[in-house]
């Protein structure tokens, strides 16, 4: 059965489109289905911001078959880990879940970087360039780890 990660940010179209292609990248599709949704509803259907994919391209990444979605509660049920890019994002997701085990499968992607710190991801939308640079380095860090933790799991 394959393990199935959830990315979340806020609009879908930043953050969590990276993290998703960042971590796609890093992991055997047939044993893991990585997917992203923001948990506002502005960009539903929208491919990602193109500088989203700007960064993802150069770094040999392609995100452009994405679409924007929204976090729904029936996303506890199909993801077994959920990760979200800051403390709004946090809150947003858990208002949302119906019990403890929905809550257990909520954390902060930076947190595998960071244990216990809280690290927020910054939203680049409103910055320049490197902003996004700085972003998917983060997420490539924290997939990193992830992927390395996924395949302990399966081992």
């Amino acid at each position: 059965m394959k393990t199935r990660v959830l990315m979340v940010c806020l609009g879908n179209i930043c953050r969590s489109p990276l993290a998703e292609g960042i971590l796609k990248s890093k992991v055997d599709p047939q044993k893991v289905h990585v997917d992203s949704a923001g948990t506002g509803n502005y960009h539903v259907g929208d491919p990602p911001d193109e500088r989203s994919v700007a960064i993802a391209r150069k770094n040999e990444l392609d995100i452009t078959y994405q679409q924007g979605r929204q976090f729904r509660a029936e996303d506890f049920d199909e993801f077994d880990k959920i990760y979200v890019m800051d403390m709004s994002n946090y809150r947003d997701v858990l208002s949302l879940a119906r019990n403890e085990k929905d809550r257990e499968k909520v954390s902060l992607i930076l947190n595998e970087v960071f244990p216990g710190e809280n690290v927020e991801v910054p939203d680049p939308y409103h910055g320049g360039h490197d902003g996004f640079h700085n972003v998917y380095e983060m997420l490539n860090e924290a997939c990193e780890i992830i992927a390395k933790k996924l395949e302990e799991d399966r081992e």
